[in-house]
């Protein structure tokens, strides 16, 4: 019993040194911009499913363009080249290789890019007709 009532006396003691030992006031992050550059960096998904709202996603990455390319995406580089070429455009990037022949099947898959890019905000989705089309039509971006 001795003992449990020592344990409360030190933990209430604690507690009261914690309490008093605060100031209560917050403080505010400087709004000075950590960087000269806008920020891009986005959230890519690949997701089964004829749209956005409703795809189960399979994959997803961090595509980070600015300053530097990084991110987990497997090829962030040149990834973030082709948005550049691009000017930021996901509609540019869309390309169908004439030789690439899949199977004329039903199995949706979407692409979705999510985030900002040069200061931008990015909210982007694709619906290919199957993952074979896909993989003909979106380079690096959305190749992982």
């Amino acid at each position: 019993m001795r003992y449990t009532l020592g344990a409360i006396g030190v933990g209430a003691a604690l507690a009261l040194s914690c309490v008093a030992g605060t100031s209560g006031t917050a403080r505010a992050e400087s709004a000075q911009p950590h960087s000269l550059y806008a920020p891009s960096s986005m959230v890519l998904t690949i997701g089964k499913g004829e749209d956005a709202a409703t795809a189960a996603v399979q994959r997803a990455v961090l595509l980070r363009c600015r300053p530097t390319a990084g991110g987990d995406h497997p090829d962030a580089q040149a990834a973030c080249t082709e948005l550049t070429l691009a000017g930021g455009n996901f509609e540019a990037l869309l390309a169908s290789d004439p030789n690439r022949i899949c199977p004329k099947i039903w199995d949706p898959v979407v692409v979705t890019a999510d985030g900002v890019w040069q200061g931008q905000r990015v909210a982007y989705s694709h619906t290919y007709a199957n993952s074979c089309i896909k993989a003909g039509g979106t380079g690096a971006v959305f190749g992982f």
